[in-house]
């Protein structure tokens, strides 16, 4: 039976913001290059990968153009409560580069101050609110902290944070329930729609290739697949699980015991089912887990004793690439090993060149496959990165997003 379709977003074409302060919840969790000093003059070369901030300029710079001023919400790291480290002070500064305009950093989430700062915005103006999660009620979310938040718009609402949208949060799900208007932005607008759409309408054949260390972090994505996709390239250390199954040797290898029957049963489905699932045919193998242990090829799959398969061999990163290039759309989430290790890496880039050169429709379903394509530089390649990891994979398996819901 076909579940039925999900009631569309309410996007930004609905919203009337003119002369209207905006509450917009964005994703600003970026990475640090070390701890910032605790004061609001954090520079914002401490940051060392601005992707999530430069994704949300679009929407933010439509907004300023129509007229709104706007209050930001976001979050970073996991704070247990009020962590000058983890002030949002350099994330500020970068986005009043990018936005070529002032970005007022509120010394509070919410209070006095902030309502303040808020109430004195004029169309055009940016004000940040403290890392929200500086507040205890932003994670249980608390209805009276929820809104507190809406009580800094004029009853306008815009969640443009996929990556926290699978969270029911204060600033996620919690704040569009006091608000007279709720939009998604154009970054989560163009999240779903791209994920929903290459699962509902795919081009022919639709190839999946799902990496990373474990088979149990990945079974439902797996699961999701087994029942739409043409094609499951499996790679990384969540191979192994699947080799243990099958009788194989896998030596040292990193191979979760809680993930072999899982393997054996996608093993089973997929032959029930009709979709092709393949596993790695040869290994690059190396002593340890490091950049200079000694490292070999090994034709086959049984890894000897002493050594542990750390990416795929030479035979698997051919066959996979020629199954990317004859695909029609790719689903791509999970390196093909070790890819921050040189000595290992050579698998997890022949796949990324290859989605970056097939003409399928491609999804990179965010986390270490978009460090991955960063890494070979070949992240603007692709037809959508997303920017949402956790979220991402939680659409793929047909999970409800409350923070997407909400905007229903």
């Amino acid at each position: 039976m076909t579940a039925p379709a999900a009631a569309p977003l309410r996007t930004l074409d609905g919203l009337d913001v003119a002369g209207k302060r905006v509450f917009v919840r964005v994703d600003f969790n970026v990475p640090l290059a070390k701890e910032p000093p605790a004061d609001s003059n954090a520079p914002a070369e401490l940051i060392t990968d601005d992707t999530r901030i430069r994704a949300a300029v679009p929407t933010l710079q439509r907004l300023l153009d129509e007229g709104a001023s706007l209050v930001l919400a976001a979050h970073l790291g996991r704070p247990k409560g009020v962590d000058p480290k983890l002030s949002l002070a350099p994330v500020a500064a970068r986005l009043a580069q990018l936005l070529e305009r002032e970005v007022v950093l509120s010394p509070e989430v919410v209070g006095e101050e902030s309502t303040r700062r808020a109430q004195a915005l004029q169309p055009g103006g940016v004000l940040m609110l403290e890392n929200v999660r500086f507040e205890d009620g932003e994670t249980k979310n608390d209805a009276d902290l929820a809104q507190a938040y809406a009580a800094l718009s004029d009853g306008v609402y815009v969640n443009d944070a996929f990556g926290a949208a699978h969270r029911a949060h204060a600033s996620t799900e919690g704040v569009a329930h006091h608000v007279d208007q709720r939009a998604a932005g154009l970054l989560l607008q163009r999240e779903v729609e791209t994920l929903e759409g290459i699962l509902a309408d795919p081009g022919r054949p639709l190839v999946a290739i799902v990496g990373g260390a474990k088979v149990t972090d990945k079974i439902g994505v797996i699961d999701a697949f087994l029942e739409r996709a043409d094609t499951i390239l499996i790679g990384g250390a969540m191979a192994f699980p699947f080799f243990k199954a099958q009788g194989h040797d896998v030596g040292s290898s990193l191979c979760e015991d809680e993930g072999v029957e899982p393997a054996a049963r996608a093993l089973r489905d997929a032959e029930l089912k009709g979709c092709r699932l393949l596993l790695p045919v040869d290994l690059r193998v190396g002593r340890e887990f490091s950049a200079d242990t000694e490292h070999r090829d090994v034709d086959g799959v049984d890894t000897p004793d002493g050594w542990m398969g750390l990416d795929v061999g030479p035979r698997t990163a051919a066959a996979y690439r020629e199954e990317i290039l004859a695909a029609g759309s790719v689903f791509w989430n999970g390196p093909m090993g070790a890819f921050e290790l040189a000595p290992f890496a050579a698998g997890t880039r022949a796949v990324a060149e290859a989605v970056a050169e097939t003409t399928a429709t491609t999804v990179v379903g965010g986390g270490d496959s978009a460090a991955a394509l960063q890494q070979f530089g070949l992240g603007d390649q692709v037809t959508h990165l997303s920017t949402g990891g956790g979220a991402s994979l939680e659409l793929i398996e047909g999970k409800t997003l409350p923070g997407v819901e909400a905007l229903r």
